[in-house]
Protein backbone atom coordinates (compact mmCIF):
# COMPACT_ATOMS: atom_id res chain seq x y z
CA UNK A 1 0.00 0.00 0.00
CA UNK A 2 1.57 3.76 -0.93
CA UNK A 3 2.65 5.67 1.68
CA UNK A 4 -0.11 9.04 2.83
CA UNK A 5 0.27 11.58 0.31
CA UNK A 6 0.51 14.85 3.01
CA UNK A 7 0.65 18.70 2.28
CA UNK A 8 4.15 18.95 2.56
CA UNK A 9 4.21 16.19 -0.46
CA UNK A 10 1.29 18.13 -2.54
CA UNK A 11 3.40 21.24 -2.00
CA UNK A 12 6.64 20.03 -2.84
CA UNK A 13 4.66 18.70 -5.95
CA UNK A 14 3.18 21.94 -7.38
CA UNK A 15 6.39 23.80 -6.83
CA UNK A 16 7.59 21.17 -8.81
CA UNK A 17 5.44 21.78 -11.13
CA UNK A 18 5.52 25.83 -11.33
CA UNK A 19 9.37 25.69 -11.58
CA UNK A 20 9.50 23.11 -14.91
CA UNK A 21 12.68 22.30 -13.35
CA UNK A 22 14.38 22.09 -9.90
CA UNK A 23 18.01 21.69 -9.63
CA UNK A 24 19.06 19.30 -6.72
CA UNK A 25 19.97 21.21 -4.02
CA UNK A 26 17.07 23.90 -4.16
CA UNK A 27 15.02 20.46 -4.45
CA UNK A 28 16.69 19.17 -0.77
CA UNK A 29 15.84 23.14 0.49
CA UNK A 30 12.29 22.40 -0.97
CA UNK A 31 12.05 19.19 0.95
CA UNK A 32 13.13 20.75 4.22
CA UNK A 33 10.96 23.86 4.10
CA UNK A 34 7.89 21.40 2.96
CA UNK A 35 7.77 19.05 6.15
CA UNK A 36 8.91 21.96 8.22
CA UNK A 37 5.78 24.30 7.02
CA UNK A 38 3.37 21.68 7.21
CA UNK A 39 4.99 19.99 10.40
CA UNK A 40 5.77 16.36 8.58
CA UNK A 41 9.09 14.46 9.65
CA UNK A 42 12.16 15.57 7.91
CA UNK A 43 15.00 13.74 7.41
CA UNK A 44 17.52 15.13 5.22
CA UNK A 45 18.43 12.05 3.05
CA UNK A 46 14.94 10.87 3.16
CA UNK A 47 14.47 13.18 -0.21
CA UNK A 48 14.50 9.97 -2.90
CA UNK A 49 11.41 8.26 -0.48
CA UNK A 50 9.96 11.44 -0.37
CA UNK A 51 9.40 11.59 -4.05
CA UNK A 52 8.44 8.04 -3.75
CA UNK A 53 5.74 8.72 -2.02
CA UNK A 54 4.20 11.36 -4.59
CA UNK A 55 4.77 9.32 -7.83
CA UNK A 56 3.11 6.59 -6.01
CA UNK A 57 0.20 8.76 -6.44
CA UNK A 58 0.97 10.39 -9.18
CA UNK A 59 0.96 7.00 -11.28
CA UNK A 60 -2.78 6.11 -11.80
CA UNK A 61 -2.28 9.59 -13.78
CA UNK A 62 0.12 8.65 -15.78
CA UNK A 63 2.79 11.46 -14.23
CA UNK A 64 6.31 10.95 -12.51
CA UNK A 65 8.89 13.25 -10.63
CA UNK A 66 11.84 12.03 -12.47
CA UNK A 67 15.44 13.04 -11.95
CA UNK A 68 18.32 13.99 -14.77
CA UNK A 69 21.47 15.55 -14.36
CA UNK A 70 22.98 18.61 -16.13
CA UNK A 71 25.02 17.61 -19.52
CA UNK A 72 27.55 20.61 -18.64
CA UNK A 73 28.63 19.49 -14.47
CA UNK A 74 26.78 16.47 -13.75
CA UNK A 75 24.76 18.31 -11.34
CA UNK A 76 21.09 16.17 -10.50
CA UNK A 77 17.83 17.79 -11.50
CA UNK A 78 14.14 16.91 -11.23
CA UNK A 79 10.88 17.42 -13.36
CA UNK A 80 7.48 15.99 -13.44
CA UNK A 81 7.19 14.25 -16.98
CA UNK A 82 3.51 13.54 -18.51
CA UNK A 83 4.07 9.97 -19.74
CA UNK A 84 0.23 9.59 -21.21
CA UNK A 85 1.34 11.97 -23.80
CA UNK A 86 5.06 12.78 -25.98
CA UNK A 87 6.32 16.20 -24.24
CA UNK A 88 5.69 17.85 -27.54
CA UNK A 89 2.00 17.55 -27.47
CA UNK A 90 2.21 18.87 -23.99
CA UNK A 91 3.90 21.98 -25.18
CA UNK A 92 0.59 22.42 -27.62
CA UNK A 93 -0.91 24.19 -24.64
CA UNK A 94 1.54 27.16 -25.16
CA UNK A 95 3.14 27.26 -28.24
CA UNK A 96 1.40 28.04 -31.27
CA UNK A 97 1.57 25.12 -34.47
CA UNK A 98 3.97 27.14 -36.29
CA UNK A 99 6.18 27.77 -33.35
CA UNK A 100 6.41 23.95 -32.38
CA UNK A 101 7.23 23.05 -36.27
CA UNK A 102 10.28 25.77 -35.34
CA UNK A 103 10.88 23.79 -32.43
CA UNK A 104 10.91 20.72 -33.78
CA UNK A 105 13.15 21.74 -36.88
CA UNK A 106 15.48 22.92 -34.23
CA UNK A 107 15.58 19.46 -32.05
CA UNK A 108 16.46 17.75 -35.55
CA UNK A 109 19.36 20.19 -35.76
CA UNK A 110 20.47 19.28 -32.46
CA UNK A 111 20.12 15.86 -32.00
CA UNK A 112 21.79 14.94 -35.92
CA UNK A 113 24.40 17.45 -35.34
CA UNK A 114 28.18 16.19 -34.35
CA UNK A 115 28.28 18.17 -31.18
CA UNK A 116 25.09 18.46 -29.83
CA UNK A 117 24.04 22.03 -30.59
CA UNK A 118 22.50 24.11 -33.72
CA UNK A 119 24.14 27.46 -34.28
CA UNK A 120 21.48 30.42 -34.04
CA UNK A 121 22.63 30.98 -37.76
CA UNK A 122 21.46 27.43 -39.07
CA UNK A 123 17.86 27.93 -36.94
CA UNK A 124 16.96 31.36 -38.19
CA UNK A 125 17.35 30.13 -41.65
CA UNK A 126 14.92 27.77 -41.17
CA UNK A 127 12.01 30.49 -39.82
CA UNK A 128 11.17 30.96 -43.90
CA UNK A 129 10.93 27.01 -44.58
CA UNK A 130 8.50 26.10 -42.20
CA UNK A 131 5.19 23.82 -44.16
CA UNK A 132 2.18 25.83 -41.10
CA UNK A 133 3.67 29.54 -41.75
CA UNK A 134 6.75 31.37 -42.66
CA UNK A 135 8.51 33.37 -39.77
CA UNK A 136 10.11 36.41 -39.97
CA UNK A 137 14.12 36.16 -38.44
CA UNK A 138 12.96 38.75 -35.96
CA UNK A 139 10.06 36.82 -34.89
CA UNK A 140 11.85 33.57 -34.46
CA UNK A 141 14.87 35.04 -32.34
CA UNK A 142 11.87 36.39 -30.29
CA UNK A 143 10.40 32.08 -30.20
CA UNK A 144 13.87 31.21 -29.17
CA UNK A 145 14.24 33.49 -26.32
CA UNK A 146 10.79 32.40 -25.01
CA UNK A 147 12.47 28.27 -25.61
CA UNK A 148 15.32 29.48 -23.94
CA UNK A 149 13.47 31.19 -20.87
CA UNK A 150 11.00 28.06 -20.45
CA UNK A 151 13.95 26.02 -20.16
CA UNK A 152 13.30 24.31 -23.36
CA UNK A 153 16.82 25.36 -24.90
CA UNK A 154 19.70 26.59 -23.88
CA UNK A 155 22.13 28.95 -24.91
CA UNK A 156 25.60 30.08 -25.11
CA UNK A 157 27.39 32.13 -27.69
CA UNK A 158 24.98 32.35 -30.26
CA UNK A 159 25.09 28.11 -30.00
CA UNK A 160 21.86 26.08 -28.81
CA UNK A 161 21.37 22.87 -27.61
CA UNK A 162 18.50 21.07 -25.55
CA UNK A 163 17.65 21.98 -21.85
CA UNK A 164 18.60 19.19 -19.19
CA UNK A 165 14.54 20.19 -18.51
CA UNK A 166 13.97 19.12 -22.53
CA UNK A 167 16.34 15.90 -21.70
CA UNK A 168 14.64 14.95 -18.82
CA UNK A 169 10.69 15.01 -20.07
CA UNK A 170 11.67 13.77 -23.84
CA UNK A 171 14.14 11.27 -23.26
CA UNK A 172 10.98 8.54 -24.43
CA UNK A 173 10.34 10.88 -27.45
CA UNK A 174 13.76 11.36 -28.53
CA UNK A 175 14.70 7.93 -28.05
CA UNK A 176 11.95 6.77 -30.07
CA UNK A 177 11.30 9.22 -32.77
CA UNK A 178 15.37 9.36 -33.60
CA UNK A 179 16.45 5.76 -32.96
CA UNK A 180 19.42 5.62 -35.07
CA UNK A 181 21.01 8.46 -33.82
CA UNK A 182 19.87 8.95 -30.39
CA UNK A 183 21.93 7.10 -27.55
CA UNK A 184 22.35 6.29 -23.52
CA UNK A 185 25.42 7.39 -21.77
CA UNK A 186 27.46 3.90 -21.42
CA UNK A 187 27.61 5.18 -17.58
CA UNK A 188 24.57 6.39 -15.87
CA UNK A 189 22.34 5.29 -18.30
CA UNK A 190 20.32 8.71 -19.45
CA UNK A 191 19.99 9.85 -22.94
CA UNK A 192 22.87 11.86 -23.91
CA UNK A 193 22.55 14.97 -26.26
CA UNK A 194 26.33 16.13 -26.15
CA UNK A 195 29.19 13.05 -25.76
CA UNK A 196 32.38 11.96 -25.96
CA UNK A 197 32.11 8.53 -28.13
CA UNK A 198 34.69 5.76 -28.34
CA UNK A 199 36.30 5.55 -31.39
CA UNK A 200 36.96 1.90 -31.29
CA UNK A 201 33.08 0.21 -30.40
CA UNK A 202 30.75 3.58 -30.59
CA UNK A 203 29.73 4.05 -26.90
CA UNK A 204 28.97 7.49 -25.65
CA UNK A 205 29.38 9.49 -22.36
CA UNK A 206 28.29 12.36 -21.13
CA UNK A 207 31.74 14.67 -19.96
CA UNK A 208 30.52 14.90 -16.46
CA UNK A 209 30.17 11.12 -16.14
CA UNK A 210 33.57 10.85 -18.55
CA UNK A 211 35.47 12.75 -16.11
CA UNK A 212 34.30 11.05 -12.96
CA UNK A 213 34.98 7.30 -14.41
CA UNK A 214 38.69 8.26 -15.79
CA UNK A 215 39.31 10.27 -12.69
CA UNK A 216 42.84 8.80 -11.30
CA UNK A 217 43.61 6.76 -14.58
CA UNK A 218 46.35 7.56 -16.07
CA UNK A 219 45.58 6.00 -19.42
CA UNK A 220 41.91 6.13 -19.63
CA UNK A 221 40.61 2.83 -21.46
CA UNK A 222 37.09 2.32 -22.59
CA UNK A 223 34.96 1.11 -20.28
CA UNK A 224 33.18 -1.41 -23.12
CA UNK A 225 36.19 -2.47 -25.25
CA UNK A 226 39.06 -1.28 -23.00
CA UNK A 227 40.62 0.42 -26.50
CA UNK A 228 42.74 4.01 -25.49
CA UNK A 229 40.04 6.91 -24.57
CA UNK A 230 41.56 8.99 -27.04
CA UNK A 231 39.12 12.08 -26.63
CA UNK A 232 40.63 14.82 -24.41
CA UNK A 233 39.12 14.99 -21.85
CA UNK A 234 39.27 18.31 -19.31
CA UNK A 235 40.31 17.65 -15.89
CA UNK A 236 41.97 14.25 -16.42
CA UNK A 237 45.43 14.01 -16.75
CA UNK A 238 47.36 11.12 -18.35
CA UNK A 239 50.50 9.78 -18.80
CA UNK A 240 51.96 7.07 -21.11
CA UNK A 241 53.09 6.65 -24.81
CA UNK A 242 49.50 7.74 -26.22
CA UNK A 243 48.73 11.51 -27.22
CA UNK A 244 45.11 12.37 -26.71
CA UNK A 245 42.95 13.90 -30.05
CA UNK A 246 42.08 17.44 -30.06
CA UNK A 247 38.62 16.20 -30.41
CA UNK A 248 36.16 16.44 -26.99
CA UNK A 249 32.30 15.64 -28.66
CA UNK A 250 31.45 13.26 -31.12
CA UNK A 251 28.42 12.20 -33.36
CA UNK A 252 26.27 10.06 -30.58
Amino acid sequence: MAARMTDAHRRFLQVLMSNGITEGSEARKLHQHCCETDKVYYAHDKLDDFISTINSHLQPLFMQIRKGASEDDGRAHYAVVNLAETEVTKMASDYTETELELFRKTMDLIILSENGFASSTDILNLADQLKTKKMKKKEAEQVLKVFVEDKWLSEKNGEYTLHTRCIIEMEQYILSNYQDVARKCNICHSLTIQSQVCESCGIGMHLPCVRKYFRGQTEPRCPKCNEFWSCDTPGVSRMGSHSPQSSTLGPR
